[in-house]
């Protein structure tokens, strides 16, 4: 990725809101699953290895389809401990074996809901480890095949999991997160390294309109940098998530954003 050169005209002023749901298991939950299914159009749904269980999936498909909004796979390690979060070396086939299982497990509930599994989204430690390591790219990519050769997948531009994904034929799908420091090269800022997850919430704010409208946004060292993306990231697992989210989309229409699902 290079130092964006663009104003604040829009490129696309078209924008999707996307949020990590069901991320809960058993009596515990984590997120505002239908709070926030009133404010996103796509719902990354957790299919029970890094958080989830039947019944909250089963649950978040039904309140999703009830709402329109597109319910997407959220695929991650088999990491409960963890949620998710820790990197994990697992055999090709048996990652893409594990992605597989993941899809086709939400797609029952979805299904059932009267709708579909829409998209893919890796989750955690997946997502970041498939941006640079294109072995662990091919095999999610494999298991994405293996349960639907027509969805498309949803990641980081420039990531080796959208190029594999892209040359196998799967619809690719950027985005962009308006909670998480970039750093110079376009990445993400590793969880747990100073500035790493944006508190403020107006500078959430902000920082949604600009990716959304010009494209770009300012990197951890203060460089602009380019971030076009298709669909936008809003955190669900942060505190007062449901306000912030409500905040980012009234600020998005204002500006003359249309929110709307990209699947």
């Amino acid at each position: 990725m290079t130092e964006a050169s663009m104003t604040e005209a829009s490129i696309d002023a078209v924008i999707d809101l996307n949020a990590d749901l069901g991320e809960g298991f058993g009596r515990w939950r984590l997120t505002d699953d239908e709070e926030l299914l009133s404010v996103v159009t796509s719902a990354n749904v957790a299919c029970g290895f890094h958080a989830g269980d039947a019944a909250t999936m089963r649950r978040v498909c039904a309140q999703a389809a009830e709402r329109g909004v597109r319910i997407g796979a959220q695929v991650s390690y088999r990491d409960l401990a963890g949620f998710g979060r820790r990197s994990m070396d697992v055999p090709a086939d048996e990652l893409a074996a594990e992605v597989a299982y993941q899809i086709g497990a939400l797609e029952v509930f979805a299904r059932a809901a009267g709708a579909r599994v829409a998209y893919v989204k890796p989750h955690g430690a997946l997502y970041n480890r498939v941006v640079q390591d294109e072995d662990q790219a091919h095999a999610v990519v494999a298991g994405v095949l293996l349960a639907d050769d027509t969805l498309p997948v949803l990641g980081l531009p420039g990531s080796r999991f959208l190029e594999v994904a892209d040359k196998a034929g799967l619809p690719v799908v950027t985005e962009a997160f308006a909670d998480r420091a970039y750093t110079p090269e376009g990445t993400l800022v590793p969880r747990g390294t100073e500035g790493a997850v944006i508190t403020e919430a107006d500078v959430v704010v902000e920082r949604s309109v600009g990716m959304a409208r010009s494209g770009s946004v300012t990197a951890l060292d203060g460089r602009r940098i380019g971030v076009r993306a298709r669909s936008l990231c809003l955190h669900g697992d942060t505190p007062g998530a449901v306000a912030l989210a409500r905040q980012v989309r009234a600020r998005l229409e204002g500006a003359g954003v249309r929110v709307e699902a990209f699947a």
